[in-house]
């Protein structure tokens, strides 16, 4: 894990986004501080971890950063402005909801939103970024647990499997059963596949 340190950067916010790729769902997103004086141990990113060491992570990050806060734009938002835009704005409501005001932000990948506070993007900074692992773990156990939940609802289409990624049983599944609500109408193994 790299230690990023900045001149006058005192409170320093890690973000990151979980959900661009699945066909359904909201992009989820989180932004964290972490208090120097309470270092936890086992950050990385996410996709690294079993289920059950982000779901320890999760409430253990929870519990000893100086803030954090986890954020989403919506399907709709996704399907009227884009998944990339969508994820910028996500990113920007999980920074704005931030407890305490951060000084400076590290953004996971190579592209950052607009937040009004100095921002660096760090390439595969979920793996080299305690703060970014960090939201890594919040948003990507946030997401799962929401689509086990959905899948509840709607359960034909194995989202509490494969997340609503486009494995091969999910795009079977929507063949059979058409789209609902949830599906990102603009992403092209949806309009290919769904009859609008």
């Amino acid at each position: 894990m790299l230690e990023f340190t900045y001149p006058d950067a005192t409170l320093i916010a890690g973000v990151d986004e979980v959900g661009r790729g699945p066909l359904c769902g909201d992009v989820v997103t989180a932004a964290v501080i972490l208090d120097p004086n309470k270092p936890i141990i086992g950050l990385t990113d996410s996709k690294k971890l079993t289920e059950k060491r982000r779901e320890q992570l999760f409430d253990i990050i929870k519990q000893n950063a100086l803030a954090w806060f986890i954020a989403r734009a919506s399907v709709d938002e996704i399907n009227e402005l884009n998944i990339l835009h969508a994820t910028m704005l996500a990113m920007q409501r999980a920074v704005a909801g931030l407890p305490i005001k951060p000084n400076f932000v590290l953004v996971d990948g190579n592209r950052c939103p607009n937040f009004d506070i100095e921002t660096q993007a760090v390439i595969k900074g979920d793996l080299l970024v305690a703060e970014i692992s960090a939201a890594s773990i919040l948003a990507k156990v946030t997401r799962d647990r929401e689509m086990v939940e959905l899948d509840k609802l709607y359960p034909q289409y194995g989202l509490a499997q494969h997340k609503g990624y486009p494995t091969k049983a999910h795009l079977e599944a929507i063949k059979e059963h058409g789209i609902n609500h949830l599906y990102r109408k603009g992403f092209a193994p949806v309009k290919n596949l769904a009859l609008f």
